[in-house]
């Protein structure tokens, strides 16, 4: 359960610490996540051509991939959306610039993906320990779970894993108490990643 109520890095950091540390994949859940990670890591050459260019780590911006686009590489980074027209979801209207290579092309995922980072200030974030990354997706998701229902961990990070049972909003302000998430959350996603690309990240 989520008891601080703060949503400053400074203050959350050993929480994410602790939550990671407890954090275990279901075992019904471990197959689905191995092959999404699988997924991945075919196409890590072009989540690592964004990160040459803003120095936001790879493998962050292909876990939000993931959740916002289920690995599409036809749909913004944002949201989810098409990308032969800009975003009509939350945030709307992005990237504000035409497609470079006109409308009748629409936008490449590059182009999207890079407007959907810098929007965030990704680019502009100094630390990428794992647990200023985990609340940096919080932050990127929205903090409605921590704010309005703490007694429910965030499933955008923590479903697929022993500590997500049930409770989604199902839309934006649309709460369920009920509902279960269906999607892997990005813990579970970094628990194998991490570990089969055998990258070394400080936790705190």
């Amino acid at each position: 359960m989520t008891t601080n109520t703060s949503l400053r890095l400074r203050d959350l950091k050993s929480e994410y610490q602790k939550l990671w540390n407890r954090c275990e994949i279901k075992t019904e859940k471990l197959a689905p996540t191995q092959d999404t990670v699988a997924i991945i890591r075919t196409n890590r050459g072009r989540y690592e051509a964004l990160q040459h260019k803003l120095n936001v780590p790879w493998y962050f911006i292909a876990v939000i991939h993931n959740m916002e686009s289920s690995l599409k590489f036809t749909r913004h980074l944002h949201n989810g959306d098409s990308l032969k027209k800009r975003t009509y979801n939350e945030p709307a209207g992005r990237p504000i610039a035409a497609p470079i290579n006109g409308w009748g092309a629409g936008y490449t995922w590059e182009e999207s993906a890079i407007d959907a980072l810098v929007l965030h200030e990704f680019d502009q974030v100094k630390d990428w320990s794992l647990a200023a990354q985990l609340w940096q997706i919080e932050k990127y998701n929205g903090f409605g779970y921590r704010l309005y229902h703490p007694e429910v961990l965030n499933p955008y990070l923590w479903s697929a894993t022993n500590l997500y049972s049930r409770g989604k909003y199902t839309s934006d302000g649309d709460w369920d108490d009920d509902a279960v998430s269906d999607q892997v959350g990005v813990a579970a996603l970094l628990k194998i990643l991490l570990k089969v690309e055998n990258l070394q990240i400080s936790l705190m």
